[in-house]
């Protein structure tokens, strides 16, 4: 086992980490108060190639592994939680469609996707469907050549200003096997998007419900095959936790850095915040939780990039532990600053309102731990490992 990045990887880093504090460290807060959608940022990064990460490289992506990409969303967010995530959902979008699009579908949108010139919006769940992803219930009936799409989605990032919805709707009978997925281009006639929810952090990207009445897709529109959606569903979902848990460990070590700075520079009762055990210990603490939640996503995206069959445990187990313990890491950055880290002046407010929905999306921790348990339960020892 090797821990050490190759040097590829670090090039991989350290081009994130200048774009991360070039472009969006100066401007997140702003963005973040002013809840704006900083899509010339996006496709800034979208000429580095953070935009098609994962695409194949036929494709207009860069075909990387999903380690390559978690090691650069965690610089990205590092600087900006919110945006960072976004364009995790927007790769997700990408290699969903490159990998299951008709020919003519993925030429057509696949190049512009991976470059930032298009983005695009995952529609999963519903007013009525969250963690029950396979008790969805908008519909897509096949009549002359077209799917008509009706129905609504809830909680879309990056809804009414992304150019590309990848949907998935109900094709067939109840239950998961009743589901396909569909690319559907924004502009397509019958969708509406509802009012920008007002949310407690991710203020960089909008979210939206959408509604679906009599949407017509033509029919190779389909990804992949009818009944098909469920799976490229939870295929996207095992990336996706990877994706998520890594933007916690972002957030958590800029936290992190942060607030060891400050215990060098703060003094109360004649000392530096740094030379009180207590604080020592709670900065230790951090550290070494911390490094345990990164090295657990990067094994759960090694497993995931050589198809193991218990990839979508380790998926679960490091989406659980990474967001649980950015979320911590966060809240104990936020202490150690005292009243200032509660002001905006500070930017942990901020990261903390920013993680904390981390361990909502993607399948709840709830749900992690249902999956966990349920594999701990149904295998042997040997399988487990």
């Amino acid at each position: 086992m090797d821990f050490e990045l190759s040097e590829e990887q670090g090039a991989f880093r350290q081009a994130a980490r200048e774009f991360a504090a070039g472009e969006m460290a100066p401007l997140a807060a702003h963005w973040d108060a002013e809840c704006i959608f900083p899509v010339d940022i996006i496709r800034k990064a979208g000429e580095l190639g953070f935009c098609g990460m994962y695409t194949s490289q036929e494709d207009g992506g860069m075909g990387l592994s999903r380690l390559d990409a978690a090691i650069v969303f965690e610089e990205l967010a590092a600087a900006c939680p919110s945006t960072t995530a976004y364009m995790t959902i927007h790769n997700m979008v990408n290699w969903m469609l490159a990998t299951w699009a008709s020919p003519a579908v993925r030429e057509r949108w696949a190049p512009l996707l991976a470059s930032g010139r298009k983005l695009g919006s995952y529609c999963l769940t519903e007013p009525g469907a969250g963690s029950d992803a396979g008790s969805l219930s908008m519909r897509a009936q096949l009549r002359n050549g077209y799917y008509h799409l009706d129905g609504a989605k809830a909680f879309i990032s990056g809804a009414g200003a992304t150019d590309l919805l990848i949907v998935m709707a109900r094709t067939g009978g109840a239950g998961p096997n009743g589901i396909s997925a569909f690319a559907v281009p924004a502009d397509t006639p019958g969708l509406g998007f509802g009012r920008k929810e007002v949310k407690m952090g991710w203020n960089s990207q909008p979210t939206r419900a959408i509604s679906f009445d009599d949407v017509r897709v033509p029919a190779d529109h389909l990804l992949a095959a009818e009944g098909e959606g469920f799976r490229i569903a939870m295929r996207g979902l095992d990336g996706g936790r990877i994706n998520i848990a890594t933007c916690s460990v972002g957030a958590a070590q800029a936290a992190l850095n942060a607030a060891r700075e400050y215990m060098g520079e703060r003094r109360q009762f004649g000392n530096r915040l740094a030379s009180f055990q207590h604080l020592q210990f709670e900065l230790a603490d951090m550290q070494t939780e911390l490094v345990a939640a990164r090295q657990m996503v990067r094994l759960a995206a090694t497993k995931l990039d050589a198809g193991a069959a218990n990839a979508s445990v380790y998926c679960a187990m490091a989406k659980r532990i990474a967001t649980d313990i950015g979320f911590k890491v966060c809240n104990q950055a936020l202490q150690i600053h005292g009243g200032n880290g509660y002001i905006r002046e500070y930017p942990l407010e901020r990261y903390l309102r920013d993680v904390r929905v981390h361990q909502i999306l993607e399948g709840t921790n709830e749900i992690m731990r249902v999956i966990v348990s349920r594999h701990l339960l149904e295998q042997t020892t040997e399988e487990i490992r």
